[in-house]
């Protein structure tokens, strides 16, 4: 059986539910604790992308990690997934933020929690994606040890080589300026200079304070001159982050000793068009469906129970018996 048919039919039986199989009803699995999926890794590496692939292999919901994208506005500066690109997906604390007031790190773990609760509530799977890896670690490694106690958690990272990276980075931001970025950035920029707060933290804003302030003083070579720097300072500062990123994730992986599973996507982005799209199916989509279906079936959270004759659901052990799982 093909993947494609496999996840085809074990999205068919929900997360948590009374199923019928081979004429018999199974108990309603006990589970200890409820199941959450992460996708992390650095800026453009095409974590929204992954989620959503994800999303039509389960049932479910996503949460967004990304502290900037948290803020209504600049959906172009902080590339926000369109409603086109979201196919339908819910999506959780995107865009739903006062852009003028901070969103810190005890916000998003009080946020992001009661809508974990409210996705699963539901029987569906919280799948968190962003890039902003002090909101995962202030979330699962609280101080009173909450998300730990009541979930269990399985962590993809999208990896991309720092070269390539880079020059997909400085594209982007390109693309960023076609389609409309300054006019976008033009009214969040602030005389004052104050870019510590809300969504004026986002690169882009302070980058391009220059050119909004000196724009009607300067002739025509100048402006661009400033145009150009500021672009410049654009792509160094993503880059910047994305490195960061990159040490925040090794850190978490090495020092705190996340278990993550990693997907190297570089040879997608040197293919191009349908090409990519074939070669992102089978190295990261298809490979990471593989990877939560395992966490959500094989996992030691789901237990049998022991208060009902009815036939018990066997924890499965292998792909085999997933896939057997999926066919029953």
């Amino acid at each position: 059986m093909s993947l494609s048919m496999f996840m085809c039919r074990l999205i068919t039986k929900p997360l948590i539910s009374n199923v019928p199989c081979n004429g018999k009803k199974l108990n309603t699995r006990q589970i200890q604790k409820e199941n959450v999926v992460l996708v992390m890794g650095a800026t453009a590496t095409g974590k929204s992308k992954l989620s959503i692939d994800l999303a039509n292999y389960f049932p479910s919901e996503i949460i967004n990690s990304d502290k900037i994208q948290i803020y209504e506005g600049l959906d172009i500066v902080t590339n926000k997934i369109t409603k086109e690109e979201q196919k339908g997906i819910p999506h959780h604390l995107l865009g739903t933020h006062n852009p003028n007031i901070e969103f810190t790190s005890n916000d998003f773990r009080e946020k992001s929690t009661s809508a974990i609760d409210s996705i699963t509530g539901h029987g569906h799977l919280p799948i968190i994606v962003g890039g902003s890896n002090s909101y995962l670690e202030a979330l699962i490694d609280d101080d009173d040890y909450n998300f730990r106690s009541r979930y269990n958690f399985c962590c993809l990272w999208v990896d991309v080589s720092m070269p390539i990276l880079r020059a997909y980075i400085e594209q982007r931001v390109d693309q960023m300026f076609n389609s409309g970025m300054i006019n976008e950035l033009r009214p969040f920029y602030n005389p004052t200079g104050d870019y510590s707060k809300g969504i004026r933290k986002a690169i882009g804003v302070p980058e391009f304070d220059d050119y909004f302030r000196m724009e009607s003083f300067v002739d025509e070579k100048t402006r661009k001159q400033l145009l150009e720097k500021a672009v410049n300072e654009m792509k160094i500062n993503t880059w910047k982050l994305a490195r960061k990123q990159l040490g925040k994730i090794d850190f978490l992986k090495n020092v705190k000793r996340w278990e993550i599973h990693r997907l190297d996507a570089t040879p997608v982005f040197r293919k191009r068009g349908k090409e990519a799209n074939e070669t992102w199916k089978k190295i990261v989509a298809e490979p990471s469906a593989m990877i939560v279906a395992n966490f959500l079936y094989n996992s030691a959270n789901v237990v049998n129970s022991s208060s009902s004759s009815s036939s018990n659901l066997r924890v499965p052990k292998s792909q085999s018996d997933l896939m057997a799982a999926a066919t029953c």
